[in-house]
């Protein structure tokens, strides 16, 4: 993914043509990586995502929705408080680094009208957003605070004097002309793809390859000219922002790299840089807004499997409680024979003729009577215990069962999915309520809806609790329910009762998707009216049993599946 300096380049000046002179009229936090500034320009409000995730870090527009918190974080109001209502005079990149300085002028207490700048640094996993007051060059806050201990070369920490990122000693092409930049390269040397980007800043590896693949024989004038196309491409701002779509996706602004047969372009660099992170940021975001949750449901269901095989274990041995009777049986018929003190005696076996005789261990300190009622007394404990550890076994299941559905429903879950799954955790008692003296608003549950392409309503229903509201709730008892066949899913559910052929394996198509089995091929999946679905008395939530299915074999296709997505 190359967010270089060169998309850094294309993406402040689009920023500072699309909220130069704009207003910023809302500040969020929605994660502890990513900010959200709502800026109105020209009567449109435009949103301004600015990320330092590790992996996505990244500036641009963009129309996507976010989950904001109750409270808004620390840093969230600090930035409120200096750049709350304030007008967006500049956005500047840093020579060709990935660096954006925006300056913001807005009122303080008193009214005064005061300048602040907010600094970006897209810099992988040291990626930060720096407020300073540039009057005093001093840090006002910082998405994360650095001290000195841990860079030697500045501290980024409320007070101090903002230093910038050191230096990395390559040159700022637009400073250079073309021979200026030949004469900088080691002909003999060789790797000249390495030489260029450890020369030029702003540059990813895929450029500084796709530059020395374009000279061809590599002679002196044919780089030079590549230079020129090169730098001339940077002054004017000729951007053509596209996705290289492959076994690795990657974006850029410069047309250099890769086949355009495999390219999809876009007008605006932010229109590109929301697409290629939309998926990978959200899928991201949500993974680390359900590890917890991910991480007790999996241990639940770990314990519940080692619990079955403990119990196995006790089974194995009930399996010998017939033999604590018969021992118990024929000590008692041969009572005679036993003498006190005796270890053991040997009997006629009644119950195995060829066998014919026994030998049954005694315990020399007990009355013949007390053995026989210690082989009783044993034979009645394992027998118990095997009715007992049966029922245990069977719980044990159903537990793993409902786990490995909210695994399921937690792996393809969205941001507002997990408040309903940690929710139902609490209701199972699974999990502790959090204590609040508010009362809790009911949320509304909002499952996923379809168009068939014949245009039947088709209703998915995302985690247990979406499941029993579309079932038993939303649907009529002559639509039809679909679920793939013993495997984790959702229950999917046709507006109709009398739905074509081709809408029942679209349908199909989507349960499949919406289910473990969704990498897999030929997935088998039930469909039956909503009549014959019945949840059992005392049920986990989203457990259901059916009959009169019908099942149908069908390969998931995502595609396919988001085009029947109804807006």
């Amino acid at each position: 993914m190359a967010f270089d300096g060169i998309v850094t380049r294309a993406v402040s000046h689009e920023l500072n043509q699309e909220l130069s002179s704009g207003r910023i009229t809302k500040i969020y936090q929605p994660t502890d990586t990513e900010l959200i500034l709502t800026i109105r320009q020209n009567g449109q409000n435009k949103q301004l995502l600015i990320s330092i995730h590790p992996n996505y870090a990244r500036v641009h527009l963009t129309d996507e929705k976010f989950n904001n918190p109750k409270e808004p974080p620390m840093y969230c109001m600090v930035l409120r408080k200096h750049l709350g209502a304030g007008f967006i005079e500049s956005i500047e990149q840093v020579e060709l680094e990935r660096i954006i300085h925006i300056t913001v002028r807005s009122k303080d207490e008193i009214g005064d009208e005061k300048k602040k700048k907010l600094i970006i640094e897209i810099m992988g996993k040291h990626s930060n957003v720096i407020l300073i007051d540039p009057e005093r060059n001093m840090i006002l806050d910082s998405f994360k605070h650095i001290s000195s201990l841990q860079n030697r070369h500045r501290s980024i920490l409320p007070g101090q004097t903002y230093v910038a990122p050191p230096e990395q000693g390559k040159l700022n092409p637009l400073d250079l002309d073309s021979n200026a930049f030949v004469r900088k390269l080691d002909f003999n040397q060789g790797r000249m793809d390495r030489q260029i980007l450890n020369l030029l800043m702003g540059l990813s590896p895929a450029v500084s390859k796709a530059l020395e693949e374009k000279t061809y024989l590599g002679r002196n004038e044919q780089y030079e000219q590549i230079f020129n196309d090169f730098k001339t491409n940077l002054e004017d701002h000729e951007y053509q922002p596209f996705i290289l779509n492959g076994p690795k996706d990657d974006f850029h602004v410069l047309d250099l790299i890769g086949s355009s047969k495999f390219k999809t372009y876009f007008e605006r660099t932010s229109d590109m840089l929301n697409e290629f992170y939309k998926g990978k940021a959200e899928r991201d975001r949500v993974k680390g807004m359900t590890h917890d949750l991910m991480r007790f449901i999996k241990n639940e269901r770990d314990k519940n499997e080692r619990k079955i095989k403990k119990h196995e274990k006790t089974l194995k041995k009930a399996e010998k409680a017939d033999d604590y009777q018969k021992k118990g049986e024929l000590l008692t018929a041969h009572m005679h024979m036993v003498k006190p003190g005796d270890e053991s005696v040997t009997v006629v076996d009644y119950y195995d003729p060829e066998q014919n005789e026994m030998t049954i261990e005694l315990n020399p300190n007990k009355t013949p009577s007390q053995n026989a009622q210690h082989y009783f007394k044993n034979y009645q404990k394992l027998k118990k215990s095997k009715e007992i550890v049966l029922v245990e076994i069977e719980k044990a299941k159903e537990e793993i069962d409902y786990f490995s559905r909210l695994i399921q429903q937690l792996e393809q879950a969205r941001e507002e999915d997990i408040e309903d799954i940690r929710e139902e955790l609490q209701e199972q008692g699974y999990l502790k309520r959090k204590s609040s003296s508010k009362k809790k608003k009911k949320k509304m549950l909002q499952p996923d809806y379809y168009h068939a392409n014949d245009g039947t309503d088709i209703v998915v229903g995302r985690n247990n609790k979406q499941n029993e509201y579309v079932t038993n709730r939303l649907a009529n008892k002559n639509d039809l329910w679909l679920h793939t066949k013993d495997i984790p899913g959702s229950h999917v559910i046709i507006r109709s009762n009398d739905p074509s052929e081709e809408t029942i394996m679209e349908a199909a198509n989507i349960a499949a998707f919406y289910s473990k089995a969704k990498l897999s091929s030929s997935v088998p999946v039930d469909y039956t009216l909503v009549k014959h679905v019945k949840k059992p008395n005392g049920a986990k939530p989203g457990y259901v049993i059916y009959d009169n299915q019908q099942t149908i074999y069908v390969t998931p296709d995502e595609q396919f599946v988001k085009q029947l997505k109804k807006d």
